[in-house]
């Protein structure tokens, strides 16, 4: 399993274009805004970029509804200006890796269009048809957002197939011209010189190819209760219910014949938005640990147990690519935030998808310490799961407010704010006078922002700064091998080991004092102490720390 050295050594970060940096006043982030905020990232130490869809769409999922796969949505600028900033960010050393949107398009791509004008259409198996069954859908699959998964087109009498919105048609990969498209596709960016590509919803490509219903009797609607309820999903109910949707054999030999196109380029990097651990064995470069993301906890017992176990599973030369948040989930601060030791915890949190074996991957605003931002007019909502969630909240008898509650759980408009780069109108992202396309969350007139951390030596930002810093100046941290330390109590502790040199990471994550009791090599030196480390108290077999201290050290 080879890896280009590059991904080995990046530090990751995702843009959200819409929501990044507002260029010219209409309210809503652009390729330009991005280009003039790269000396900005080249400083944070940043050396990737993954860029969420900036593609033509009528943005009713907010561009992951691609109606042109080959260019730009004039909203966001136009192909020069995408040429201008991968330019200016390789000019920088920064790398470009872009959203690919394989699974589906929008109902409004051509391909669509001309697909659903006709059964004897030449594209209409480029989507997937099916006749009624007893005078309704094929079968009794259902929508990941409830309903069916098959909405009826009176023009043909057919239904076509979509796992997430009726807007969101998916394509068949069955299809030798979809898959030729598609591949193309891949090829038409990568001839630009983007490096390498996220694969969304990889997981969705194929489905079972005879349609057999499901044996989950539960409707989605019951199974999103138990979040509306208590914000905990069942998510083996889930996987059950959609079992024949998703994560099909065909998908995992679909990606060997994407990494032969890859490799017709040299050092391109396919990451999926995935967990699973087969992608290694099947073309893939990298996967997220989405298994560490999920445990939404500062708790080192349970990280411990998920590493170890995910660890043991993993095949040799698997490059994990770790996070602790993107556009779909709730924001890491408000995630590890307990309203006393904010900063401090972030900065564990941080310090663990920094150093642990892989890529750290961070979204656009955690280096300051963003935070959710809960929408309280109904009106507001722009994420389209978010305005289905209330409805169905009303639906099933839950009153206006807990109607509200609800659709914030559910949606991603909360944690996808624009960018807060100082204390300014809408934080900076857009001038004066203008509406931004969504709300800014108004923490950033209590210091929130890039301008704010600046200037203020003990903030988040500065202690983001360093953490890259160690990392990149230390191969170990970036290449090694890790061992995983057991026993450890509420310190999370891994050795880092490359070459002749061992490197010890541990991290405190209680707010009391720590001892960490293990033999400790001849010669081992401090390298990073998030707190002040003096040593006094440390011993050949004992590391104390401070309460949430991240601590770091090397021996040669």
């Amino acid at each position: 399993m080879i890896v280009p050295e590059w991904w080995q050594d990046a530090v990751g970060y995702q843009i959200y274009p819409r929501s990044f940096a507002d260029s010219n006043g209409d309210g809503i982030g652009d390729l330009p805004g991005i280009i003039d905020k790269l000396d900005y990232l080249q400083r944070l130490g940043i050396t990737v970029v993954w860029l969420s869809p900036f593609y033509p769409s009528p943005q009713f999922d907010v561009g992951y509804d691609i109606s042109d796969y080959t260019d730009v949505n004039p909203e966001y600028g136009t192909l020069a200006d995408f040429d201008r900033l991968l330019a200016e960010a390789h000019r920088r050393g920064i790398r470009i890796m872009l959203d690919c949107v394989m699974n589906h398009t929008s109902d409004e791509h051509p391909w669509f269009q001309e697909s659903r004008s006709s059964r004897d259409s030449p594209k209409r198996d480029w989507y997937i048809w099916r006749d009624a069954r007893h005078g309704g859908p094929p079968n009794n699959w259902e929508s990941v957002f409830g309903g069916s998964v098959w909405t009826l087109d009176e023009a043909t009498g057919q239904y076509y197939y979509h796992h997430f919105f009726a807007r969101q048609p998916d394509l068949n990969w069955r299809n030798p011209e979809v898959r030729a498209a598609m591949y193309d596709v891949v090829r038409f960016w990568y001839a630009r010189g983007v490096d390498g590509l996220r694969l969304d919803a990889i997981g969705a490509l194929y489905e079972v190819e005879d349609l057999r219903d499901t044996d989950e009797t539960r409707s989605m609607i019951e199974l999103w209760m138990t979040v509306f309820e208590n914000q905990q999903r069942d998510w083996d109910a889930f996987q059950k219910k959609i079992q024949h949707q998703v994560m099909q054999p065909e998908t995992f030999q679909e990606m060997n014949r994407l990494r032969a196109v890859n490799d017709e380029f040299e050092e391109r990097v396919l990451l999926a938005e995935a967990e699973d651990i087969e992608y290694y064995h099947n073309g893939l470069h990298s996967v997220f640990n989405f298994d560490l993301t999920d445990v939404n906890e500062l708790d080192a017992d349970k990280i411990r147990a998920v590493l170890s176990e995910r660890g043991a599973a993993l095949p040799d030369g698997a490059w994990e690519s770790n996070t602790i948040g993107n556009h779909d989930r709730t924001r890491s601060m408000s995630v590890f935030a307990d309203g006393q030791h904010d900063r401090e915890r972030m900065i564990v949190a941080l310090a663990m998808v920094m150093f642990l074996r892989g890529t750290p991957m961070f979204y656009n605003g955690e280096e300051i310490g963003m935070r959710d931002w809960l929408i309280t007019d109904p009106a507001d909502f722009r994420d389209m799961l978010g305005v289905w969630a209330y409805e169905t909240a009303q639906g099933l008898g839950f009153d206006d407010e807990q109607a509200l509650h609800v659709a914030n759980i559910v949606s991603r408009d909360k944690n996808r704010t624009p960018m807060q780069w100082e204390n300014a109108p809408n934080a900076g992202f857009s001038p004066e006078g203008v509406r931004p396309w969504l709300a800014v969350n108004p923490d950033y007139a209590e210091g929130t922002t890039v301008v704010g951390h600046e200037v203020d030596p003990q903030a988040l930002l500065h202690a983001f700064r360093e953490l890259v810093q160690v990392r990149q100046n230390n191969v170990t941290l970036r290449r090694g091998d890790m061992e995983l330390l057991e026993g450890t109590g509420p310190v999370l502790a891994f050795w880092r080991r490359h070459s002749e040199q061992t490197c010890l990471v541990a991290l405190n994550m209680a707010a009391e004092s720590a001892a960490l009791n293990i033999d400790l090599p001849a010669g081992l030196r401090p390298v990073y102490s998030s707190q002040t480390h003096d040593g006094a108290q440390d011993t050949a077999q004992t590391v104390h720390l401070a309460p949430y201290e991240v601590f770091v050290a090397a021996a040669e």
